[in-house]
């Protein structure tokens, strides 16, 4: 855990995991009416699917498959330095290979709001299309805000908080971090009790876990 652990015992998961139903028994689990996941991903994908937060065109769906998992490897790099003992060897390495991976991700966002981009496609009611003039009618598009949006904003943050420079020589991807730490309902979580910066990282993590 990153936090102390509570006062409770391990028998309760033992003698309720092969009862739940679970194809794979593990934690964390997720139960929606007949539907019973684990894995993190897959619960994650899952509801994104529930809200269509996956893409809906081909081109998009591509993006966001990429994107995932270019963000695991991403994630995984720093997991990498911040576990190993010889962390202090390793960090002036991982600090200066850091602005070629943001630069990749930068390439990505280009001139988007969000990840997968600004939905293209008929406008309602009007019979125009998103972003295309007609007229003196203009339909802006809407953002397109997809799953991995909030994994970006997670690994970047995370980064962030590691080499707090690290995002200066790239605007595009500053704007999306302050476009999306003021969504709503991210602002509000953000500005709650609920939410703590750190840690990021296991206790044992030589950074991020206290």
């Amino acid at each position: 855990t990153l936090f102390a652990a509570p006062d409770y015992d391990k028998s309760q998961w033992i003698k309720e995991k092969e009862k739940l139903g679970l194809d794979f028994p593990n934690l964390p689990y997720f139960i929606d009416g007949k539907t019973k996941l684990t894995q993190s991903n897959a619960i994650l994908r899952y509801i994104a699917r529930k809200h269509k937060m996956c893409g809906d065109t081909e081109e998009e769906k591509v993006r966001v498959d990429m994107l995932e998992n270019q963000v695991m490897d991403f994630r995984m790099s720093l997991v990498m330095v911040c576990y190993n003992p010889e962390f202090e060897k390793l960090k002036p390495g991982y600090v200066e290979q850091l602005p070629g991976k943001l630069k990749l991700f930068s390439s990505f966002l280009g001139d988007r709001k969000w990840f997968v981009g600004d939905k293209v496609g008929p406008a309602p009611g009007g019979g125009t299309e998103w972003g295309v003039t007609h007229g003196a009618a203009h339909v802006p598009a809407p953002p397109q805000l997809t799953f991995v949006d909030f994994l970006m904003f997670d690994v970047l943050d995370q980064n962030r908080i590691f080499e707090p420079k690290c995002l200066e020589p790239f605007k595009n991807l500053q704007d999306f971090m302050e476009r999306f730490g003021a969504l709503e309902k991210v602002a509000a979580y953000m500005k709650s009790s609920r939410f703590t910066k750190m840690p990021i990282n296991n206790k044992m993590a030589k950074w991020g876990g206290k």
